[in-house]
Order: structure tokens, then sequence, then C-alpha cells
């Protein structure tokens, strides 16, 4: 397998990949720092990266904010911890009054542990849920009627409609909204212009343009056939294997056909005509509905010839959004981890770091735009993770307390090193599964 994509370099990567952990991991520790002073604990330590301290600070609540040598991580050591993993300290504990112990994690209310170890993932779902409602609220959002917004360059033999222009019918098929014109990618007919009526400055006109879905490349995949051979944003597609195509569901087509077969792109960019040849690649995409489906795919995203007409979107609006967004990738995870347990889809799906590593940086080669979503789709994974019920991890102290809550009492400290033993083995044993898909797997 290719370690680093061709678009850049090791250091490029690395540097996406650091900065991406880096801020996720500073959110998530920052929700343990936060909640717990204001349950009354006291961090004594908050870190970012491991290892050798490379600068630090104390601030006027007595805790060490630091930098360490190895930026793959963090913690925060709150007052009675042994270690960064919040192990107990009974030594500490035992010398500390009563005063200084209610101030410790481990001598701090049941509510008061549970509230701070629950914050770290929290905030990585708030951190997600600001960002993708910060999207929409940019963007704005498209308004119903189809109304032509900017349209996209295009070869010069590409007739398009105007800026401005509402379209009421294509190809004798009423448009009432944008969605009838999305509606209808699949029903139009696959040829070089369609016949629009429209409205143009008052006037009603019939007009002939490209079909609304022609193969432009909206976007491309990280990690895929398409970024791999070059292809980039605002491609268009005239040709596969010689044969001209006019609408995207004729490239789909040809790719669903090829079954990993090689195909030949002609592609216009920039007024140049370019040549790609590239291999489909099998991969297994979560439904809406839920579940997976398993297909052949280059890895772009197609679009209209032309950008809608938006409308600014209320706050309420972009929360529900964000909120919407980030439950689509929770729960399209746990279903992606369940099928895989069940052998319905290849565990190939499950990157490890290098995996990672290379989708932060041709993230980061898209621009900042794409960079900033793939942080928070990764932060909604990363908080996820540490909730899996795996001692070491935050939902293994969570059941820990709910544990303390249903028992009264706590498990003893014999019984959490054993836990803690086993659950750094499990992880551990994850982390070489994910390195090893990373480099075995196509």
């Amino acid at each position: 397998m290719e370690f680093i994509p061709q678009f850049g370099n090791v250091a490029f990567t690395l540097v996406a990949f650091i900065a991406a952990l880096s801020i996720i991991v500073a959110i998530h520790e920052y929700g343990h720092y936060i909640v717990g002073r204001w349950s009354g604990i006291h961090a004594e330590v908050f870190s970012i990266g491991f290892g050798p301290v490379l600068a630090s600070r104390v601030d006027r609540h007595g805790t060490r904010w630091q930098i360490a040598a190895l930026p793959f991580g963090g913690y925060v050591k709150f007052l009675g911890d042994a270690d960064a993993a919040s192990g107990k300290d009974g030594a500490a504990i035992d010398a500390l009054d009563v005063a200084e112990r209610r101030r410790s994690m481990h001598g701090a209310p049941l509510w008061a542990r549970a509230a701070t170890v629950a914050a770290g993932p929290v905030f990585n779902f708030i951190l997600s849920i600001l960002v993708f409602a910060g999207f929409v609220l940019a963007s704005g959002q498209a308004i119903e009627e189809a109304r032509v917004g900017t349209p996209k360059a295009l070869p010069a033999d590409m007739q398009v409609l105007q800026e401005g222009d509402l379209i009421t019918s294509i190809d004798g098929t009423p448009i009432a909204s944008l969605a009838d014109v999305r509606s209808l990618s699949e029903a139009v007919p696959s040829v070089p212009t369609l016949s629009y009526e429209i409205e143009r400055d008052g006037v009603a006109m019939t007009v002939d343009a490209v079909a609304p879905w022609i193969p432009v490349v909206e976007a491309v995949t990280p990690q895929s056939a398409a970024m791999a051979a070059g292809l980039e944003v605002g491609d268009v597609i005239r040709a596969i294997d010689g044969e001209p195509v006019y609408a995207f569901r004729q490239l789909r087509s040809a790719v669903e056909a090829s079954e990993g077969g090689a195909l030949a792109l002609d592609v216009w960019r920039d007024g140049e005509m370019l040549e790609f040849t590239l291999s489909p690649r099998r991969m297994d995409l979560p439904l809406a509905e839920g579940g997976f489906e398993t297909r052949w795919l280059i890895g772009i995203r197609g679009g209209l010839f032309f950008e809608p007409v938006t409308e600014p979107v209320g706050l309420l609006d972009a929360a529900q959004y964000g909120v919407a967004q980030t439950g689509f990738i929770i729960q399209s995870s746990l279903s992606g981890l369940w099928h895989m347990i069940t052998g319905a889809i290849s565990s190939c799906n499950l990157q490890g770091p290098i995996g990672i590593a290379e989708t932060s940086g041709a993230a980061a080669s898209q621009g900042l735009d794409d960079f900033i979503w793939f942080i928070a789709v990764l932060s909604t994974a990363v908080g996820l993770l540490n909730l899996f019920p795996i001692p070491v991890l935050d939902g293994g102290h969570l059941l820990f307390h709910a544990y303390e809550a249903v028992a009264g009492k706590p498990p003893s400290d014999k019984a959490l090193k054993i836990f803690m033993s086993v659950g750094l083995m499990l992880l551990l044993s994850l982390m070489l599964f994910a390195l090893t898909n990373d480099i075995f797997c196509p």
C-alpha cells in the first residue's frame, strides 16, 4: 500500500495529522478539566502530548499547562491520580486531609467524578456540532425554488443557463422546486442538451442546456482512486473509455460495470483536456436508513451545473443540522462496527493511525474547509471510542461509577488494577489490528 498519499510528503501528512489530533485532544481534555474544576476537583497537570515537557506554565489555580514532545494524545492529571489514566495513588490520598481529599478525583462525590469523566467525550461531540452548524451558517441553505445561482466553470461547448433563471420545466417535466430538479437526475435522457422552460427577467422562454447533473467533480474523497489518480474539484469528465458522457449517472454506471477494471477518463480542466486512468475500489457505504451497501466507486461526488441560490439559516436550524450530522456519524460508526463483527462488511473499514494520518493529509490538501470538516468527523469518532466500556477509556471509568452507584461502593483497588490491565491489553490489541489493516488492506 502507499503509506504517504501522492499529493504530498511525509512532513505534510504528519503536520496535518498532529494538528487535527492536537485540536481534538485539547478539546477532549479541556472537557475533563473544566467540568472537574466546576465540580471541585483540582487538576494538577493539563498536558498536550506525552514524554519530555517542551514548555509549561502554572496558572492561578495551581494547574500546570504543558506541551510535551510526543504529540499523539494528552491527559489531565487530577489530585490523587497515580498516572495519566487516572489510576489511584492510595498513599497520596491517605496523606490528604478531609478538605483536600474532596478536591481529589478519588475523594470527590460520585456525581462529580462521573460528570468529569463524561465531559471529555461530550466536549468532542459539542465541537463536532459547532463545526457542522458553523458550516451551514456560513454557506446558508438552498432556497426551495429552482433558481440558478452562479453557473460553474464548464467547457465552452456546454450550454448552460444564466444566473437568475427560474426553471419551470426540464424535457417536458414540470419543475416546482429545486427538489424536483434533483429528483430528475435518473430520469432525463443522456444527451448533450435538454430543453428547459425558464423565466428570465420575467419573460418565459425555452432554451437548450446541459443536463442538471453533469459529470462535474464537486468533491474528491480522501484515499480514493480519484485522489490517487489526481482528479480535482471542478474537473469535468467528458468521456469514459472513449465514450462521451453527458450525465453523472453514466459515469456511475460505467464505474459499477467495470467491477474494478481500469477506466480511461477524458477530463476538462481549466480549458485543457487531460487523460487519467484509474481503477474503481470496492467500498462499504453507510445508508441513511441504517445498514450498508457495497459498491464500486472512484471517490468523487457530482453536483448540479450551477450553484443554487441560498438563504441564511437561523441558529436553531443550524444547531439541529449539527446535532443530526453528529448523530449520523455515531449511528453509522456503531452500525459499521457491528457489521464488521458479524462479517457483513470488510474489517478493512477500520483504520489505524497510518490510515487516519493519510486521511488527515488528504483532507488538508483539499483546503481549510475540508480539513475542518474532517476534524469534526474525527472528533465525533474519538468521543464515541472513548465511551466504549473498556477499562482505561472514559467509558470504562463510567462503568465503574455505575457499579459504585448500584453497589454503594467502588470496585476494590485490586480489582481495578486487574480491569485496567485487561482494558489496556484490549485497547492495544485493537490498535494493533487497525495498524495491520493500514499495512495490508488494499
